[in-house]
């Protein structure tokens, strides 16, 4: 959506798109398609971050605490990043201290950390950048997470002041507004989104996933209500989930912090499809 907004301005934009190894397949088909796309990749696979750093679970905020607290020798750190920083007035700021819920994931058998967007997407890009002399401009939105929304509020569409400068037109849409400008201009996208339906309020919503991002990333697992990704990845993308679960790891990962993986009616379901199939 984002390339047809700013290619209906300026159609000579380059696009690119880092393939990570952790889209859903159809994304990866459906880029195909898109002319003057350019296919970057990172260097360091997903099980490489995975052994080397850990896994991305709970927040961004609440992993990285989590990697800086085992990874530094400072003790007064540590206190901070467990009970809060002491202010000048004598109170006690919680703000960057791990949340109490989580504290229990300091002794987790497994590594923890947020380092694997950085390695796999952001690096790829700011060397694509640096390499070409350009800035870019990407399709973030407020409304994707508590830190984005921080970031807008400060620097708004175009972050041009940073080191790093970027602009991000789609700043303050939301997604009904993404969805109503995919319907009424008719422009593709990818297949594993569905449909675009509505709701009897006229909300409208799609009939596959809502959101993609990386496949297999626990980041937020804990907000989702009923069939969650990984339950979903199960009946759709069989293999991959078994990759993910069994392979990667993140099965276990799940279940420590007691989240549902499996769809007790997903064999069910593919069996069923393939018979469908058979007829």
């Amino acid at each position: 959506m984002l390339l047809h907004l700013v290619r209906s301005i300026y159609p000579d934009v380059p696009a690119v798109f880092c393939d990570t190894g952790l889209e859903y397949p159809e994304i990866r088909e459906f880029v195909k398609t898109r002319k003057g796309v350019e296919i970057i990749r990172p260097k360091t696979s997903f099980k490489q971050v995975l052994d080397i750093y850990g896994y991305p679970i709970v927040t961004k905020r609440v992993a990285g605490k989590i990697w800086q607290y085992r990874n530094t020798k400072s003790e007064s750190f540590k206190e901070h990043l467990i009970n809060g920083y002491k202010l000048k007035d004598g109170t006690i700021s919680k703000r960057f201290s791990i949340p109490n819920c989580w504290k229990y994931l300091l002794h987790a058998p497994f590594k923890i950390s947020d380092k694997c967007c950085d390695i796999m997407k952001k690096k790829p890009f700011k060397d694509f950048e640096k390499n070409n002399q350009r800035v870019s401009i990407t399709g973030e939105m407020a409304v994707d997470s508590e830190m984005r929304l921080r970031h807008y509020l400060l620097s708004g569409c175009n972050a041009f002041q940073y080191k790093h400068p970027k602009s991000t037109p789609l700043g303050f849409w939301t997604t009904q507004d993404i969805l109503l400008y995919l319907k009424e201009y008719e422009i593709p996208y990818c297949s594993v989104y569905g449909d675009i339906g509505a709701r009897e309020n006229g909300e409208l919503l799609t009939t596959g996933a809502d959101r993609t991002g990386c496949i297999f990333c626990m980041f937020g697992i804990c907000m989702e209500k009923g069939i969650n990704r990984f339950m979903r990845m199960q009946t759709t993308h069989p293999k991959l989930w078994d990759y993910c679960i069994n392979k990667l790891g993140c099965g276990k990962v799940l279940s420590y912090i007691g989240i549902q993986y499996r769809d007790m009616f997903a064999d069910i379901k593919i069996h069923k499809k393939q018979g469908d199939g058979e007829k």
